[in-house]
């Protein structure tokens, strides 16, 4: 609660964001201000939107008694004390699974940063130390609860951005993912296009599900991975095609694509690579919301701001990212330079 305090002094003391305009490309807080405080905390989230993001983004997962909850991963490993807590309770294959637990059980754990299982080691060791800190696991109501808390008292209207996580994997499992995540949202009047909340998936079937069984009106955007990464039996080669972009325009609003499939590096002449799918996405009406970008996770030679500059430019609609005061920054910036110009060309009409 200390924490929580803190972060609300923060907001008080930098003043309520403005409310970006319809056109402005949104900042969508990866895991909540995932740079700073551990990822899908509560003070995550708060820090986040005290940050001035236009969404907070949840991964979610499911509980054995059903409940949505905020988490990366299948396995509670890498951003839990799950082995000191439960160490019985592994599967063969030595991994903690989130299902197998109760909410109340998955209350019991310390979250804390995110460890790589092969060094021990914190994958960002500048962030948030993995040895401090009481965070707990949060449930998509809680969030829910928070940001529409927050919006009341401060007048912003801030939105969700969930993901659902391993689909097929829960329907497995015997859980009906979408449609607990669709009951929550409902609970809490997510339901029409204008409610800021926009639904992503790494595979087409639940968003497919939502627009056709669900009829849901809200924004739906499909993420796009690499078919190296061998994750959901989806080819995701195929997606990138114009073909397959105009396939998921049936069905979805936008494309969450990996940053370095919009730029590749640098051409002969030291000038950004720049590759057609942002256009080609367009095309046939989709938004674009490349992820992650990362302070401490950036192409070798180029800064936050130039990258995230370069690719405003490009023309996306929309950012993941970790560091979300910076990206504001960012746009803010962009809008003060352009409203000048807009201003000047006014004045100038007869």
């Amino acid at each position: 609660m200390k924490i929580l305090a803190a972060v609300f002094l923060i907001w008080l003391a930098a003043g309520a964001a403005a409310e970006p305009s319809a056109d402005d490309p949104i900042v969508i807080a990866h895991r909540g201000a995932s740079g700073y405080l551990p990822e899908h905390t509560l003070v995550a989230y708060a820090m986040a939107y005290a940050q001035g993001a236009d969404y907070l983004e949840p991964d979610l997962v499911l509980s054995a008694d059903g409940h949505a909850v905020a988490l990366h991963d299948l396995t509670l490993e890498a951003v839990s004390d799950v082995r000191d807590r439960f160490p019985d309770r592994a599967r063969d294959d030595g991994q903690f699974y989130v299902v197998d637990f109760t909410l109340a059980e998955l209350r019991q754990l310390r979250i804390h940063e995110r460890i790589e299982a092969a060094t021990g080691e914190q994958r960002y060791p500048s962030r948030f130390s993995a040895d401090l800190g009481h965070f707990q696991v949060v449930t998509l109501a809680e969030l829910i609860e928070l940001t529409q808390g927050l919006n009341a008292v401060t007048g912003r209207n801030v939105g969700i951005y969930p993901e659902l996580k391993f689909n097929a994997f829960h329907e497995a499992a015997g859980h009906d993912f979408v449609a607990i995540v669709m009951e929550v949202l409902d609970r809490y009047g997510y339901e029409s296009a204008d409610a800021r909340c926009i639904i992503q998936s790494f595979e087409p079937a639940p968003l497919m599900r939502l627009r056709e069984e669900f009829a849901t009106e809200l924004p739906l955007v499909q993420l796009l991975g690499e078919n190296a990464w061998g994750m959901n039996d989806v080819d995701y080669d195929a997606m990138y095609t114009p073909e397959g972009l105009a396939a998921i325009a049936g069905y979805a609003d936008g494309i969450g694509p990996p940053i370095a499939r919009i730029l590749t590096g640098v051409d002969e002449d030291g000038r950004p690579a720049v590759t057609s799918l942002v256009k080609d996405a367009k095309a046939v009406g989709l938004d674009v919301h490349p992820y992650t970008l990362r302070a401490d996770s950036l192409p070798e030679g180029v800064d936050f701001e130039t990258l995230l500059g370069l690719l405003l430019q490009i023309g996306i609609d929309g950012i993941f990212t970790d560091h979300p005061d910076r990206a504001v920054a960012v746009v803010q910036r962009l809008q003060s330079e352009r409203e000048p110009a807009s201003a000047q060309k006014a004045s100038a009409s007869p």
